[in-house]
């Protein structure tokens, strides 16, 4: 009796498998969704032998659309290790020929010609063709291209857990005269489909973040003629966020096509992995950075509304965090009641405060919607910033190839020092000369219009008695008019305070002195000297190159006017780097907006360049350092085409092509929106993974767009389909292509 019940237990225990792969292929074949017959199949594609009733029945079948193919019945029981079980995906490309075609094309002109010029016939009433020809007839054929294969398996490292499904990329095999059933899914078996992730991804999902949270792009969307009665229009189409981490993403498609509404849906879910809706998915805060060169990230605008019909933006994510709502709103209501100046600034504070433990939003000039936005400047007259803001005027004249620029961008501000030097006179004549090429900076600056801390500056000691009596005493019967610039730069130069206006005619004046036959005369004892105006000289000229650059930069309109077109980017009353505040605020894992829409173009490049060098370094030494936790932090890039390199830039020394190939094991990843394929650089287009794509008008750029993945076969539909949201979408853990109808952004204040 006990053998009995052993061996029934065990068979029980043997056929639980089976049983599970039922269940899991139930939810994947819909009997009444029964299309046709696979007649033709190779490892590329499938043709499909398809009766107008049953494409009426099932809603249509759309081009693009889904089908499965599948020799399993749900109703027997089913052997998971057997080839037949298993289901292919396909899908619809365009009609096919069937041997009667022609014979039909045939029979239906000569109908219709029957018919021609009565306007309530048709060539297919049943008073024009018999039943059994339009039933004859009503046969079509489908091509599909073959996505992949839907299969079972046991879980290897956990059996009991029971089978898993896996999807394959191909076919592993095919027979030619072997038939399948053909079914159009929808509904829950097409949400399974669309929304599979391979077990292996969500366990990576797991071991690297703790996290397996996804959240909603849409709905699936076949075609632009989007007719309600194909049942899909409530199949929800599902991301990880966790997909976009460390990774290249791209948004392609035409203005007002949904590019930035899917950035805000992105962004958003980001954000919301801070709060999970499964307890047992680990809250991660994730630093967030959007260069934003149109303000509609930073500042609220109509497009956003929210559900009361008042405009929105994304700096308000915040608020969907209830505790900070909550608080935000007390105050707001304490501030409005509140009548003491005093109180009132105590209280905008407090809230300014609130709302950048998650959010911070920084832009060139202030914002009259935006009270809390911090000015994205720095003050280039102090000491830390000196070379940092010399960086970002390198960044303005990079393209510039007159000479006198090329040797302006070769200078460094490094100050010296003392324990590198051997002796205390080579260190302070180091200092000395130092300080000197500092003044002439600055004094440059202030040419160019950079409002200084202060109207006068105490240059003592910066300038030898020798060198300036030398001045003084120059003569030039050849030119008067440089004689008396030496002259009077020598008188200006020997003064304790001077006003940084004076010093611009002064430095003209030294520069002109340079090329004098006193001044070679003067350096020639200069060096030889032993005196202790010497001690900088370390057998060198008075001189140095990066000095005489310097001061030629004071010859040239040119130069002194681009510089000043930087000058939007100082101030004195911020003493800190923006670039180093806004890493720290993404090592804190805020949303940071950049507002670029008041800037010049260059300059917002440059200053994306630069934030970007500083993201870069900052985590590509955590990475050196071997720390464990690098901060993870995403990068989003409105209107790319103005900073990422070009298609044909083949520059790998470029911060952006750095970040693509090697951002990855640095934990930055990156999302770009742009008009044009093209556009972007080759090494960036390789490193892309996830892929967002809406309408584009141009061959060329759908033709760039066919060498991944399979949007080749999207490329008609592309060109074609205009409606705004429509997107085509391929992430690290889908495995094929899906269209969908993205959701408009809005963010719910009401949870």
């Amino acid at each position: 009796m006990a053998d009995t019940f052993e061996n029934a237990i065990s068979g029980l225990q043997d056929q639980q498998p089976n049983w599970n792969a039922k269940t899991i292929f139930s939810k994947l074949i819909q009997k009444d969704q029964l299309v046709g017959d696979l007649y033709s199949i190779n490892y590329e594609e499938g043709k499909v032998l398809v009766h107008d009733f049953y494409r009426q029945k099932v809603g249509g079948i759309p081009s693009l659309s889904f089908l499965i193919a599948t020799r399993i019945n749900i109703e027997e029981e089913i052997d998971y290790k057997s080839e037949d079980a298993s289901i292919i995906l396909l899908r619809v490309m365009d009609s096919t020929q069937i041997p009667q075609d022609k014979e039909a094309e045939k029979v239906r002109i000569e109908t219709a010609q029957r018919i021609s010029g009565e306007a309530d016939k048709h060539w297919d009433g049943e008073e024009t063709m018999d039943l059994k020809t339009r039933h004859i007839f009503s046969y079509a054929g489908v091509a599909c291209r073959i996505i992949g294969t839907f299969y079972l398996e046991e879980d290897i490292v956990k059996p009991s857990s029971g089978l898993k499904l896996k999807f394959g990329s191909d076919i592993s095999n095919y027979y030619s005269n072997k038939g399948f059933k053909i079914y159009k899914p929808n509904g829950d078996a097409l949400a399974e489909i669309v929304n599979y992730c391979d077990p292996s991804n969500l366990k990576a999902h797991i071991d690297r973040y703790g996290n397996t949270e996804r959240v909603k792009l849409g709905h699936v969307r076949y075609a632009s003629t989007n007719r309600k009665h194909q049942n899909i229009d409530d199949v929800s189409v599902f991301i990880y966020p966790a997909d976009l981490l460390s990774q290249k993403s791209a948004l392609f498609g035409m203005t007002r096509t949904g590019k930035s509404n899917t950035t805000k849906i992105i962004a958003k879910s980001v954000f919301e992995l801070r709060m999970p809706q499964k307890e047992k998915d680990k809250k991660l805060r994730i630093g967030q950075i959007i260069f934003d060169p149109n303000g509609e990230y930073a500042n609220e605008n109509a497009q956003d509304r929210d559900g009361k019909g008042n405009p929105n933006a994304l700096k308000n994510v915040w608020r969907q965090i209830p505790a900070l709502r909550e608080k935000s709103d007390k105050l707001k209501a304490a501030y409005i009641a509140e009548n003491d100046p005093a109180k009132k600034k105590k209280i905008f504070s407090d809230v300014k405060d609130l709302a950048e433990t998650e959010v911070v939003t920084y832009g060139i000039l202030p914002h009259p919607e935006d009270p809390f936005r911090r000015l994205m400047k720095l003050n280039f007259y102090e000491e830390e910033n000196i070379q940092i803001g010399k960086e970002i005027i390198d960044f303005k004249i990079a393209d510039q190839t007159a000479q006198y620029f090329k040797n302006f961008r070769q200078i460094e501000f490094s100050k010296p020092v003392e324990a590198e030097f051997d002796n205390t006179n080579e260190y302070q004549g180091q200092l000395r000369r130092y300080n000197r090429r500092v003044l002439i900076y600055r004094a440059l600056l202030n040419k160019a219009g950079f409002t200084p801390p202060n109207r006068n500056v105490n240059i003592t000691g910066v300038f030898s008695e020798m060198l300036r009596t030398t001045m003084i005493q120059h003569e030039d019967k050849k030119s008067v008019k440089k004689q008396g610039a030496i002259n009077a730069a020598g008188q200006t130069l020997g003064l304790q305070n001077v006003s940084w206006d004076s010093l611009f005619s002064a430095f003209q004046g030294l520069f002109y002195f340079l090329s004098t036959a006193d001044y070679n005369a003067f350096n020639l004892q200069y060096i030889s000297s032993s005196s202790d105006d010497s001690a900088d000289s370390t057998g060198e000229g008075w001189a140095e190159a990066e000095l005489e650059s310097l001061l030629e930069m004071f010859n040239y309109n040119k130069a002194i006017n681009l510089i000043g077109g930087v000058n939007t980017q100082h101030t004195i009353t911020i003493g800190t780097d923006y670039a180093q505040d806004i890493y720290n605020d993404l090592l804190l894992g805020k949303l940071v907006i950049v507002d670029q829409s008041s800037g010049e173009p260059e300059l917002n490049k440059s200053s994306a360049d630069r934030i970007m060098w500083h993201i870069f370094k900052g985590n590509q030494s955590s990475f050196r350092a071997g720390a464990e936790n690098i901060p993870e932090i995403l990068v989003y890039l409105e209107e790319a085409h103005n900073i990422l390199p070009a298609g044909n830039d083949l520059d790998l020394s470029d911060i952006w092509v750095r970040t693509a190939k090697e951002g990855s094991k640095y934990r930055i990843g990156m999302v770009y929106a742009t008009q044009e394929v093209s556009s972007i650089q080759k090494n960036i287009l390789k490193n892309t993974a996830n892929w967002f794509i809406s309408h584009l008008n141009n061959a060329d750029e759908t033709k760039e767009l066919c060498k991944y993945y399979d949007f080749a076969d999207f490329e008609p539909s592309i060109r074609r389909a205009q409606d705004k949201g429509f997107l085509r979408v391929k992430t690290l853990s889908n495995m094929f292509v899906i269209p969908v109808q993205v959701d408009k952004f809005e963010i719910n204040t009401t949870k």
